[in-house]
């Protein structure tokens, strides 16, 4: 049984395609948007295992403030900002508004759990219409540690008064499902561009290609 629906929030239900066009107005080519992203998680997951912690957008900015002195530009305040001030922006993949209406209406309680600021994201969800149907917006700066670290899983438990197990975490990232499994939640894969899970991580409990799917999937169990 799924009480609370746990949602990354990057890539899940935002889609990050429009920050390119920030990249690409500081004088990066459109493709740094993914080795900044890696570089990113790569960097907060490193300082999670080493026990401290920074920002998203303090770890974002000093990667970027990196790719931008390789290219010869030079990494000032206002560019920076510039490019990642583009996350306030982002718009909703298709399928979220009315897969998690639906379960909503079902009723599964649905919460946001993110690396990055939970603020960040109030202007998507708003225009996105998804701000009324979530419990609560979560991000990783309470528990001082970055997904897939346990603790940041077991803060999102501690919020709601619930245990783990009756918790679910649906992410497109394979790790974020991994760590969110090993922590003692079900997880759930968002597999919208039928990408090969990995074998090094635990197998996941469900696989939809939308949140419209994994509705209609829970829905159809529950009958």
């Amino acid at each position: 049984m799924i009480d609370v629906l746990v949602l990354d929030v990057n890539e899940t239900l935002t889609d990050l395609e429009s920050l390119r066009d920030g990249f690409v107005a500081a004088g990066l080519p459109a493709h740094s948007l993914d080795a900044w992203f890696a570089a990113t998680l790569r960097d907060g997951f490193a300082l999670t295992a080493a026990g401290a912690y920074a920002d998203f957008r303090v770890v974002g900015g000093d990667v970027l403030a990196s790719q931008l002195a390789a290219a010869g530009i030079d990494p000032t305040e206002e560019t920076i900002n510039g490019v990642l001030s583009g996350f306030t922006r982002l718009t909703l993949h298709p399928d979220v508004e009315p897969g998690l209406r639906r379960l909503h209406e079902s009723g599964v309680r649905i919460i946001t759990l993110t690396n990055g600021s939970a603020a960040m994201s109030e202007r998507v969800f708003t225009e996105g219409g998804i701000m009324p149907l979530l419990d609560h917006r979560l991000d990783v700066a309470a528990p001082q540690r970055w997904k897939p670290h346990p603790d940041a899983y077991r803060y999102a438990a501690d919020v709601c008064g619930l245990p783990v197990g009756r918790m679910a975490l649906a992410a497109v990232h394979p790790w974020d499902i991994d760590g969110a499994q090993r922590a003692g939640l079900q997880g759930i894969y968002i597999d919208r561009r039928s990408t090969p899970y990995p074998k090094a991580f635990l197998t996941p409990d469900i696989v939809a290609e939308d949140f419209v799917a994994l509705a209609e999937s829970l829905q159809a169990k529950a009958k």
